[in-house]
């Protein structure tokens, strides 16, 4: 695992972070970093493309994966595929990856299924306290689905961006062995360290939500916190192949929200890279200066994981 590079000398500190994190502040961020407007489809959507409404118990209700299917799924029925589980960000939804993304073409050709449920308004996807239950939706009640109705294998790898990349991380650190692969791309994998709690009571307050409906309050019911924590949950990686990817968020250019959005997020996962390598649990990562929330970075840091992914999955790189 090579180095990890030293905090960022340029507006880093913790005060930056610290102002940076303050709860209204950040709810305006994730929303300009997120700045869409998903369009929703249902049904078949191309030859290979499909949104697909899953009855849920965990959540009370039915919600939406979108699949993409091998190009030879057609002509091959007794062949059973690996699953690419992609996860969206926070106030996006399971439309995002191939709305912002090229995942469709990449994907032809390759024999694998992508799979991209969805993760509520917030999109993080874990057990809220009484309330909805993504984290078995997503890591239980779709792969049962794949596996009954498309002929997914055993064989899976999970990655995500934002509140994604932390539910990839967390769905494999609390469910050891259910994913080959993992791969986070600016994710908060400290949902504990200094600053982050706000960061995810903003996302929560955004959709009008109490904030305490997550995991409760992070002082109080610092238990619950921890246990939802994938830094704290490290020992459940090892095993896994990981990728992790943050910038610092200093030195862009441009809209500056998405780039003090990303240096919020920098502490958590250097944080979370350290653990891992204290732990001897190897882990690729990528921390590059510079960078923002957004799909600019994110899309050539899944590019780079790919090859990670592919072996897992056991497909062409």
């Amino acid at each position: 695992m090579p180095d990890l590079p030293h905090q960022p000398a340029a507006g880093v500190s913790r005060r930056t972070v610290a102002r940076a994190t303050a709860a209204a502040g950040l709810a305006a961020l994730f929303g300009a970093a997120a700045g869409t407007d998903p369009a929703r489809a249902a049904g078949r959507l191309g030859p290979r493309t499909l949104d697909v409404s899953v009855p849920s118990a965990a959540l009370g209700r039915s919600a939406p994966v979108r699949l993409i299917l091998p190009s030879d799924f057609g002509t091959r029925p007794e062949k059973k595929y690996p699953v690419l589980y992609l996860l969206h960000g926070a106030h996006d939804d399971y439309t995002s990856w191939t709305r912002e993304t090229d995942i469709e073409a990449f994907t032809a050709g390759r024999d694998l299924i992508v799979a991209m449920p969805d993760a509520g308004p917030t999109g993080i996807p874990s057990v809220w306290r009484g309330g909805p239950d993504y984290e078995t939706f997503q890591v239980k009640e779709v792969p049962a689905l794949l596996a009954r109705d498309y002929r997914a294998s055993g064989v899976r790898a999970v990655a995500g961006v934002s509140t994604g990349g932390y539910g990839a991380m967390a769905h494999a650190a609390r469910h050891p062995g259910a994913f080959a692969a993992a791969a986070s791309y600016s994710g908060i994998l400290d949902t504990t360290a200094p600053g982050v709690p706000a960061i995810m009571d903003a996302i929560v307050a955004r959709e009008n939500l109490p904030a305490a409906s997550l995991w409760g309050n992070p002082l109080l019911n610092l238990l619950t916190w921890r246990d939802f924590n994938p830094r704290a949950r490290a020992t459940g990686l090892r095993g896994t192949a990981l990728y992790v990817s943050q910038g610092s968020g200093v030195g862009g250019v441009g809209d500056p929200l998405p780039g003090i959005l990303e240096s919020a997020l920098w502490p958590s996962a250097q944080g979370f890279a350290r653990t891992l390598a204290l732990m001897g649990v190897p882990a690729t990562t990528h921390f590059y200066g510079g960078g923002g929330h957004d799909w600019a970075h994110w899309k050539p840091e899944f590019t780079a994981s790919w090859p990670i992914l592919a072996r897992a999955l056991g497909v062409p790189e």
